[in-house]
């Protein structure tokens, strides 16, 4: 039975001097909204250039965009192996004195599987209805069977940590070795790390003012790569427009607008109402969670914005220690656009594409996978190999797979923008739910500009205490 805190007075601590920066002073979302633009400008008048003498016939302004739009992500997940490592830890440290904390994971796994259960059940509906699959003309020579897939020993297999860090090395051809690594299994390192520190007791509080400190300057790099998303947004957005294959389109106009039908649905309808049931204000959600947002769709990586993530919802009154938690285990398991809308419909794609019936079961195994499947892909890459999970447990012919290549990047978009807009909407459910969150604050986000330097101000280290 969980214990109820009373909500934290208001913090006292000075307003910060304002900058003179007059970029600083700029609301960050409008910052933001202006990288948007800029890259759609830039990155029409990149494609009018025409090919230019790059790699693969880009022209200067593509490298150039794609160049800032790879670095600001590169930035961003360097930060995310130290940040879950230490978020958690000291999370699982400072818990000890919380009577609630197994509720609290319960709930959170809870939440991720009865909005993923909502968001695939769309999805179906969307495939049953316009039979996407049929109305395509795209040829049939471009299918053709993925590199990899997923099967379920994977997600097994991908729990057992290869070594401490949780990292991987991949050998190229030219004879170089490019270093990886598991988001999952740096969690469960960090989630033992963080029992064995509550087990070893009082010996382990100078390791644990190591971990306060080292985190603690992570948070601070965190605000400072933040502080580029603008400049980043510019740069991914703009490659995306100069390089994605738009005129693919047309012959998947029916998928593309189901997938982009089925994530509007789930943000505009789903989300809110799940708020309001549960005492919320849709706008404050909304404003707060923005910045998170708008980065994941440019960026297409849900571990890559984990970090914005995570600083939007403390800032919307989740507290530190819960989000740090929540947050790493939804970036890696909690994706209502790839693991439940996206292979829902790509499955009935390539069912009407091939001329299969599926049969109420096989739309069952649907959801059960897109339910329980995102943890199998966890730490593996993107929705494609969370299509051939789907596809294989339905016995459907992988080679579907290929059809829908051309348009991945457009999709993967809207996917992972929903993914981190879902993340951050079952912390703050649960944390509602369980009386932890700051109302004052969550409120206040709907008023009060995203400020990065300011991000982590207002989260307080008390508010998970028990009573």
């Amino acid at each position: 039975m969980s214990t109820q805190t009373p909500s934290p007075a208001p913090s006292t601590a000075p307003a910060p001097a304002p900058s003179r920066n007059p970029f600083v002073r700029i609301p960050f979302g409008v910052q933001v909204l202006a990288g948007l633009v800029l890259g759609i400008v830039l990155g029409l008048v990149a494609s009018a250039m025409g090919p230019g003498s790059g790699p693969e016939g880009a022209n200067w302004l593509v490298t150039t965009l794609d160049t800032i739009g790879s670095a600001f992500v590169t930035l961003l997940k360097a930060l995310v192996p130290p940040l879950v490592f230490l978020a958690i830890v000291s999370s699982i440290a400072n818990l000890r004195n919380v009577t609630n904390a197994a509720r609290l994971a319960g709930q959170t796994l809870l939440w991720f599987a009865i909005t993923s259960a909502i968001a695939v059940s769309i999805g179906i509906a969307l495939g049953a209805l316009t039979s996407p699959g049929s109305r395509a003309s795209v040829d049939a020579s471009s299918a053709a069977a993925p590199d990899s897939e997923g099967t379920w020993l994977d997600f097994l297999v991908g729990l057992i940590p290869s070594n401490f860090l949780g990292i991987s090395a991949s050998p190229h051809d030219d004879g170089t070795v490019s270093l990886g690594f598991n988001t999952l299994q740096i969690l469960v390192i960090a989630i033992a790390t963080g029992i064995a520190v509550l087990s070893v007791g009082a010996k382990a509080e100078p390791f644990l003012d190591v971990v306060d400190s080292l985190l603690a300057v992570v948070q601070k790099l965190l605000w400072w790569v933040i502080r580029l998303a603008p400049l980043g947004t510019v740069g991914l957005l703009g490659y995306a427009v100069a390089s994605y294959g738009w005129d693919a389109i047309g012959s998947l106009g029916w998928f593309v607008a189901d997938i982009y039908i089925g994530l509007l649905l789930v943000a505009f309808v789903v989300y809110p109402v799940l708020l309001k049931l549960n005492g919320l204000s849709i706008r404050s959600f909304a404003r707060g969670v923005w910045p998170a947002t708008s980065l994941g769709f440019v960026s297409r990586s849900s571990m890559g914005t984990m970090p914005m993530t995570q600083t939007v919802t403390e800032r919307m009154g989740v507290p530190r220690h819960y989000a740090s938690f929540a947050i790493p285990l939804g970036a890696t398991t909690k994706m209502d656009g790839c693991a439940a809308i996206y292979p829902a419909l790509a499955a009935i794609f390539v069912a009407n594409f091939f001329g299969i019936d599926l049969s109420i079961m096989q739309y069952l195994l649907i959801v059960l996978v897109s339910v329980l499947g995102s943890a199998a892909t966890a730490g593996m890459t993107g929705a494609t190999v969370m299509l051939t999970l789907t596809l294989s447990t339905l016995g459907l012919p992988l080679e579907g797979v290929g059809l829908l290549l051309a348009i991945d990047p457009i999709l993967d978009m809207g996917r992972t923008a929903l993914n981190v807009t879902g993340q951050a909407l079952v912390a703050v459910i649960v944390a509602q739910r369980e009386k932890i969150l700051d109302r004052a604050a969550y409120d206040a986000s709907a008023r009060e500009p995203f400020r990065p330097d300011a991000a982590g101000d207002g989260v307080r280290e008390g508010q998970l205490a028990a009573a």
